[in-house]
């Protein structure tokens, strides 16, 4: 099995897909002003989705590289991937 690398401009548009979404942009700006992990659930209630739809747009997030995401135990938690907002949106996240 051979895997591919994705490119600047193939990422740059996952990047725009994924924050052209206002739930996804709702997600940013909550781990942004939080400055810290939010565990799934935590996630879900920023706009009150179901545990599937909260899934969809975190996976969205993560293929982008937006998002980091850790398992522990049975709990997963997300954060801001800084390094790809600093590299492709520098200042974005201060307009939040």
């Amino acid at each position: 099995m051979t895997t591919q690398k994705i490119t600047s401009d193939e990422l740059r548009v996952k990047i725009f897909k994924a924050l052209a979404d206002e739930t996804r942009l709702d997600i940013v700006r909550a781990l942004y002003a939080g400055k810290k992990e939010m565990n799934c659930g935590e996630v879900g209630n920023i706009r009150n989705t179901s545990k599937s739809n909260t899934t969809y747009h975190l996976r969205t997030l993560k293929e982008a590289n937006l998002i980091n995401v850790r398992k522990a135990a049975q709990a997963k938690y997300t954060s801001l991937n800084l390094e790809t907002f600093q590299t492709y949106l520098p200042g974005f996240l201060d307009t939040l």
